[in-house]
């Protein structure tokens, strides 16, 4: 693999977080057309959403995975965690999620929380979170999502 450097976003990466965004959640769970279309509000990344909340690209020669991160006092949400789908197990979330952890220790962070898609509850699971309950999904009526928690000690 290409060796992997993990940086703050930037306001000119908006479009390949959206794209990059759009293309791990659709290799997730193998969605069709009409799922997605549903999911692109949810998913697009803005130069203000990337202005207002801590987010990190992984990137080789371009971007190949990004987390944000919303800290409010001692609790944070991860908000977006997107790996490129012909990146995925290669330690690039891995990478990402030890950046973002360090970071949420040094703010003062005590516990972590997220909505994963079902088929990221693995990942999660190995990164110390909990599944501690669900979330009903900003995008698709009727959906749930797994809601996860990771108290940091």
């Amino acid at each position: 693999m290409t060796a992997v450097t993990i940086r703050p976003a930037r306001a000119a990466d908006a479009g390949a977080l959206t794209a990059l965004s759009m293309a791990s959640k659709q290799s997730a769970g193998d969605y069709d057309a009409a799922f997605m279309a549903a999911c692109a509000d949810e998913l697009l990344v803005t130069p203000a959403i990337l202005a207002a909340h801590a987010t990190w690209v992984a990137e080789t020669d371009h971007p190949v995975g990004c987390v944000r991160l919303q800290i409010q006092g001692t609790k944070a949400e991860v908000h977006a965690f997107f790996v490129d789908p012909t990146c995925k197990r290669q330690g690039i979330g891995r990478t990402l999620w030890d950046v973002t952890h360090k970071a949420a220790r040094a703010a003062g962070v005590t516990r972590i929380d997220l909505d994963a898609d079902p088929t990221a509850v693995p990942f999660y699971e190995a990164m110390g979170f909990a599944v501690t309950g669900q979330s009903p999904s900003g995008s698709i009526p009727g959906r749930f999502l797994p809601r996860l928690s990771l108290a940091l000690t």
